[in-house]
């Protein structure tokens, strides 16, 4: 049997918190190839990874929760999306079609295409408008019991709207810093500022962004010492010795003040650009010192001070936007991993065969992203509405 789309499409009431095209989406998805043999498939590859999105919109991540909830919507699943058989998976049957059925690097790059295609037909983005995260995760709950090692992903991630473009697992015998070219390469960089922790700090893959079209945003720690020192250096001040006058610095400032949860926090980045030129850092134009401080409920006081470098020139990026910049960085953390992990249960997730766990983090960048573009920041309260929602749809179209 292979794998066909029929032409089904759900209009969900207007009080349902976000909608889009089932029709759209699978469309998408059919440039996927079905790596079963074709003997014996009873389920086709596009209907289910469909389905699974859904029970993830209405709050069942696991897979033996998506199993359930599309075997009591069985007769109305298999009507929406013109399926032969009136059944469902059973929940052993999705764990294999998940861990083999499909490659979860090339669904990852089809999602992406899928959110992130239409906003740049025809445009020509200014450089440095489109913030692109870089970071990894371990999903735990492919740790076996007495190691320390489990499935490491790293995903590409814009965390204005939510989208991750693409994503990427990393063997056990390498880190990060192999696979992160390789995502990259496959992108149009134009536009595209790249930010990235330490780690990603790399003489290569600076000089292959800048050669791309793009620009970058790393953090610097102790694996750059030279270039750490030099950081630190344009911004110590200044040493006065008689006869001598040095020059003026080039700095420029900007500050954030924000309160909430019980603290203040203020954030204070000093730019400068006296290295460009000087450091044979590729593409470098500008270096930044990002001085953070947090006072809470009782009045206690923490600092912290992190140093950075960008490609970006002062003229496409002043202090403000680089601090912005540096700030946004960090939604991948917050609006990507903590939603994976807490609202979609990702590391309770026990599934290790095959590439399912990696499918099963795809798809959950995929729901992430449906929720963000739709403007909803709330994915738990999302999912409540969505679930019940979607039940009084597919019933108003008479296939309850």
């Amino acid at each position: 049997m292979q794998s066909t789309t029929a032409p089904f499409a759900v209009p969900l009431p207007a009080d349902v918190p976000f909608a889009f095209s089932l029709h759209a989406l699978a469309a998408h998805l059919t440039t996927l190839v079905d790596q079963r043999k074709p003997r014996g498939i009873r389920y086709p590859l596009v209907p289910l990874l469909t389905i699974a999105i859904l029970a993830k919109l209405s709050g069942h991540s696991r897979v033996e929760a998506i199993a359930d909830w599309a075997h009591l919507r069985a007769a109305e699943l298999a009507h929406l999306f013109g399926l032969p058989r009136m059944t469902m998976p059973h929940a052993r049957t999705w764990g294999r079609i998940l861990a083999h059925a499909v490659d979860p690097t090339a669904l990852a790059i089809t999602l992406g295409q899928f959110f992130h295609a239409v906003p740049r037909v025809g445009t020509v983005p200014e450089r440095g408008s489109i913030v692109v995260a870089v970071d990894g995760k371990t999903l735990r709950g492919t740790i076996p019991l007495g190691q320390t090692h489990g499935v490491h992903v790293v995903a590409v991630y814009i965390p204005e709207t939510g989208v991750t473009l693409a994503q990427l697992a990393v063997d056990q015998k390498t880190n990060e810093i192999t696979v992160v070219p390789t995502l990259l390469a496959g992108l149009d960089l134009t536009g595209m500022v790249v930010t990235g922790d330490a780690m990603q700090c790399q003489q290569a893959l600076s000089r292959q962004i800048v050669d791309g079209g793009g620009d970058y945003l790393w953090f610097v720690k102790a694996n750059q010492p030279t270039l750490l020192a030099d950081i630190q250096q344009a911004f110590a001040p200044p040493t006065p010795l008689s006869g001598w006058s040095d020059p003026p610095p080039d700095w420029t400032t900007a500050r954030t003040v924000e309160k909430g949860h019980g603290r203040i926090d203020e954030r204070v980045i000093t730019m400068s650009s006296m290295l460009q030129g000087y450091s044979p850092w590729p593409g470098l134009a500008q270096v930044f010192q990002l001085k953070r401080t947090v006072i809470d409920g009782l009045g206690r006081e923490t600092q912290e001070v992190r140093y950075g470098l960008t490609s970006l020139p002062t003229a496409d990026a002043d202090a403000a936007r680089v601090l912005a910049i540096a700030r946004a960085h960090w939604g991948i953390e917050n609006g990507l991993h903590y939603r994976r992990d807490v609202t979609l249960q990702e590391d309770a997730s026990l599934l290790r065969r095959g590439h399912g766990p990696e499918v099963l983090a795809t798809l959950n960048n995929g729901v992430i992203g449906l929720v963000q573009q739709h403007g909803e920041r709330n994915l738990a309260a999302v999912q409540r509405v969505f679930m019940r929602r979607f039940d009084q749809a597919i019933n108003r179209l008479g296939l309850g």
